[in-house]
């Protein structure tokens, strides 16, 4: 397995990169992009595609989607206390926030002084779907993923709202999927073929009897829809500076945002998804089993572009965090009824071949990420 000479991502990413001639990939080459943008020339940009869509005081000049996470405190601090727009705050509640998860978002629409809608699904679906998800694709979170790209959508054409105003382009952040010249939209492609591994909500109807009538909220507007509010996505990041660590110590101060008040088993972060338990735990676990790395690793990533991590360090995270199958686990399995036996054989089948193979001990076992300066290999 080939991996990044400067942070720490394999060439087989959920997110996909490549790599340059000097062993660099496209992700920290985006970042570094990022260091010399203009950005007051960007917030001018920002400025007047805002104008075209702040309206006269008859409806919400914007949406934007939120977990009530760092990332969404700061765009909204950007558009309401810098800007000052009138946003529509809209949140898909997956059902598995963490307390402290739950406090920072419904403290937002005290903070800010904002209208917002919370959409929360029917429990006993959101459990299928858990275990569909997790034995189709090997993603429990699926219902997640389509309700972050959906609902917000669909609010935006019942309150004919065109403009969201979305945070990152993760994969142009993490992967370098984009160039920042490139301004790169959220749309209904994104949506379908990366946020919901090409599954929509037709391919689980009839399945442990769920019905068109269970998944109403992830319908995605139609194209005529879209067209009849003319609903536009846009990406923060592209117009102003982004860095997670600055976003959590700003927020911190000016609105009494809350980290994670103990360690995650699977990341040295507080300050991350926050508003699912097990984004950082079981989640991520079946990431590493896939793909063989995990939340250590994109954590380093970005600690180690930013400058807060050397490379020797972001090993150290990838060594000691990557492979814990997380405490989360037992909660999950009792939420949806099922054994960790059967739990670990569906994950299993979802272990790429590229990354994945077995000793003579019929082990898992795959390559790791080395630190040059003591040639010590990760787990």
């Amino acid at each position: 397995m080939r991996y990044c000479t400067r942070c720490v991502y394999p060439a087989v990413a959920a997110t996909p990169l490549t790599f340059d001639d000097g062993g660099v990939c496209t992700g920290c080459r985006a970042y570094d992009q990022r260091q010399k943008i203009d950005y007051a020339g960007r917030r001018k940009l920002l400025h007047e595609l805002l104008s075209e869509y702040k309206t006269d005081g008859s409806n919400y000049d914007c949406i934007i989607p939120v977990s009530g996470g760092k990332d969404s405190y700061y765009q909204t601090h950007v558009i309401v206390k810098e800007l000052g727009l009138k946003p529509l705050l809209v949140t898909y509640h997956g059902n598995n926030y963490l307390p402290v998860g739950e406090r920072n978002l419904l403290r937002m629409r005290e903070v800010f002084d904002v209208d917002h809608v919370i959409f929360k699904p029917s429990v006993s679906v959101l459990k299928k779907l858990n275990r569909i998800c997790f034995e189709l694709m090997g993603d429990m979170n699926w219902h997640a993923h389509c309700g972050i790209f959906t609902y917000p959508v669909r609010a935006a054409f019942h309150f004919r709202v065109p403009l969201l105003i979305w945070g990152e382009h993760g994969y142009t952040d993490l992967a370098g999927m984009y160039s920042m010249n490139d301004f790169v939209e959220m749309t209904a492609k994104y949506r379908l073929e990366h946020a919901q591994r090409g599954y929509d909500w037709k391919d689980m109807v009839g399945r442990e009897g769920l019905t068109e009538r269970d998944l109403l909220w992830a319908k995605y507007p139609t194209d005529d829809e879209i067209d009849d509010v003319g609903i536009r996505g846009i990406y923060i990041f592209n117009y102003v500076p982004w860095e997670a660590n600055d976003h959590a110590e700003l927020v911190k101060k000016l609105y009494g945002w809350e980290e994670a008040p103990e360690p995650f088993d699977r990341t040295y972060r507080r300050i991350s998804n926050l508003d699912d338990m097990h984004e950082n735990g079981i989640h991520d676990y079946l990431k590493y089993v896939k793909f063989g790395y995990g939340r250590g690793t994109d954590h380093a990533c970005k600690d180690i572009r930013a400058g807060k991590m050397t490379r020797a360090e972001g090993v150290e995270m990838v060594r000691k965090y990557d492979h814990v199958k997380s405490r989360d686990l037992a909660r999950w399995l009792d939420y949806v009824g099922m054994s960790e036996d059967e739990f670990d054989r569906v994950a299993d089948t979802f272990r790429d071949p590229r990354v994945w193979r077995k000793n003579e001990r019929g082990q898992w076992e795959k390559d790791n990420v080395w630190d040059p300066q003591h040639r010590v290999p990760a787990r």
